[in-house]
């Protein structure tokens, strides 16, 4: 018992120094050319416009369902007229930039860590390193730069479409005007709420690149250890998603935000 407990320590410690010192050869290269402009603009198109889809359709119904709950309850106390307000809130400082940074992990980071996983184990890292190609530069960086960029424009986007559907069960079923609605929301929303709603999707996105090609590249055993990998990844990112999610929030609530 004694053994086990201190070599599952050791192998802890080992994989959390091994996730670190990845962090620390990526944030390295950050700093210095070349960052391949073309292969960041691919990678744009493909973690940002192929998840619109999904984006929209998760903000859409989480936006509807938020206005019909909030909005059957504020009825029992007459309040129903701050149905606006309150969705358009906590969508842009929470609910969005929380749940589609859920759905980016687990479309966009597992096919990250699928598309490197399959490149490792059928030794395409090993003839990139043999051709003096760093794929922390190449396959890491690229990935890096399209996660961070794309994820705050695709919460953007489901923000409003989540106060989009929020509206159509204002308007449908609660009996408030469209012009009400629309006026709500804007006066509620403040400098702050945006802030918060716009640091976070870049955190996460970062995290989540950083996390899908670190399991990516550290794949072993053929195709079952690719699954393994996908599956950590999609695990780990949305652990981290709370967790930044919650340290960000106290920081902001710290300094006043």
């Amino acid at each position: 018992m004694k053994d086990y407990i201190i070599n599952t320590a050791a192998s802890t410690v080992e994989a959390l120094y091994r996730f670190f010192a990845f962090h620390w050869e990526v944030a390295k290269r950050l700093v210095r050319p070349p960052y391949y402009p073309k292969l960041i603009w691919e990678q744009m198109d493909r973690v940002g416009v192929d998840s619109l889809p999904i984006v929209v359709l998760t903000s859409f119904f989480t936006g509807f369902v938020l206005a019909f709950q909030i909005g059957y309850a504020l009825m029992r106390f007459g309040a129903k007229l701050y149905v606006g307000g309150i969705v358009s809130v906590s969508l842009v400082r929470e609910l969005g930039p929380v749940l589609i940074s859920l759905v980016f992990a687990g479309r966009v980071g597992a096919g990250i860590t699928a598309e490197l996983g399959s490149m490792q184990v059928s030794e395409q890292i090993d003839a990139m390193r043999a051709l003096a190609t760093d794929p922390i530069r190449k396959l890491v960086l690229t990935r890096f730069f399209a996660t961070v960029i794309m994820l705050p424009i695709l919460v953007v986007v489901g923000d409003l479409i989540g106060i989009l559907g929020g509206m159509l069960v204002s308007v449908m079923n609660l009996g408030l005007t469209a012009n009400f609605y629309r006026t709500s929301v804007v006066n509620s929303l403040v400098f702050n709420d945006l802030i918060s709603g716009f640091i976070k999707p870049i955190v996460f996105g970062g995290m989540v690149a950083i996390v899908a090609c670190y399991f990516g590249l550290n794949a072993r055993g053929g195709t079952k250890g690719v699954g393994d990998a996908v599956t950590r990844t999609v695990v780990v990112s949305s652990v981290l998603v709370f967790l930044l999610d919650a340290f960000i929030t106290k920081v902001l609530f710290l300094l006043g935000m």
